[in-house]
């Protein structure tokens, strides 16, 4: 190709980091959330299936769930499918659920089933937040609505 910048040959085989940790950064938030919710009651809180069924097929754990559905929030994705995609693809997400890609109707059938659970979440995660004085006085939130102007 000459004197062009070329990218390397896709069938050829290299090395990467060993582990998803070499990956995520030791300040990236991924870890808060991954702390976050590992320090959590899911069950106090009412979150369905923390207990496994005895039969059928095995369940994704709240937990996970909730981590993908706390990453959603965090980077303003709120699709179902656009969740499962990201668990796919994205390395922060494969890092914070242990590379489990569970498909769009699973999380939101866990939105759906679990609504009250998740907002308690929110609200403590909402709390701690405020605690570590992560939120300032200056964040102006407009929620979409459209007025007419006189």
């Amino acid at each position: 190709m000459g004197r062009f910048v070329e990218g390397e040959d896709r069938r050829q085989s290299f090395l990467l980091p060993a582990s998803l940790d070499d990956y995520v950064t030791e300040d990236n938030p991924v870890r808060v959330v991954e702390a976050f919710i590992d320090e959590l009651d899911l069950a106090a809180l009412g979150f369905d299936g923390v207990r496994p069924a005895a039969t059928g097929r095995p369940a994704y754990h709240p937990s996970t769930l909730l981590k993908i559905y706390l990453y959603g929030y965090l980077n303003r994705v709120q699709s179902s499918r656009r969740l499962e995609r990201e668990a796919q693809r994205n390395i922060e997400l494969m890092w914070l659920t242990g590379r489990l890609a569970p498909d769009f109707k699973t999380i939101a059938d866990f939105r759906r089933d679990n609504g009250v659970a998740i907002r308690a979440a929110c609200g403590q995660f909402i709390e701690l937040c405020r605690r570590l004085d992560l939120f300032t006085k200056a964040v102006v939130a407009i929620d979409g609505s459209k007025f007419k102007a006189v």
